[in-house]
């Protein structure tokens, strides 16, 4: 089974939930799939989803799941990989009006740098990725503390410019 969250801030991630449709309807992906699909408009079609989840009930999807393809929320993906979980990040990314600022790249790319998860920046090879887990699981688990945040906030703020990270 397949886990997608989105988050729930305002901002819509239209672009992922219209490629699982695509993906499926193509007979590409076969896997039970449900999302959390926060703000979005696009509404799956042949998927389950609900806008938002209580937080029982997103640790128990991310429980059963065997791969999570999640925005690149640090919260999101850092919990997926304090469970063992295979993580698929797909950020969200300003230039689609899908959040502010490209900070989720920044994360996303900080953990896949160190070999945690799997990064997907553009749709077309959503399909490879996920099947590529399949394949070839990582094995890397997260055993980090809590210090990731100001990791990541310290990495983001001397490699980007930015003189503080908003939260």
């Amino acid at each position: 089974m397949i886990f997608v969250c989105v988050g729930s801030r305002e901002y819509q991630f239209n672009r992922l939930l219209e490629k699982l449709d695509e993906l499926i309807e193509h007979d590409l992906l076969t896997d039970d799939i449900f999302a959390q699909i926060g703000q979005s408009s696009y509404l799956p079609k042949l998927y389950k989803y609900e806008r938002f989840i209580s937080v029982e009930d997103f640790k128990e999807y991310q429980k059963k799941a065997d791969l999570i393809i999640s925005h690149g929320g640090t919260g999101s993906l850092i919990g997926a990989l304090k469970m063992g979980k295979q993580v698929l990040a797909v950020p969200r990314l300003a230039k689609y009006g899908e959040h502010s600022d490209d900070h989720q790249l920044q994360v996303s790319g900080v953990l896949e740098k160190e070999g945690y998860l799997r990064l997907v920046l553009d749709m077309d090879d959503l399909i490879k990725s996920i099947h590529l887990f399949e394949k070839s699981p990582i094995k890397k688990k997260y055993k980090k503390s809590s210090k990731i945040i100001e990791v990541i906030t310290n990495y983001i703020e001397s490699n980007c410019g930015l003189d503080k990270y908003e939260k």
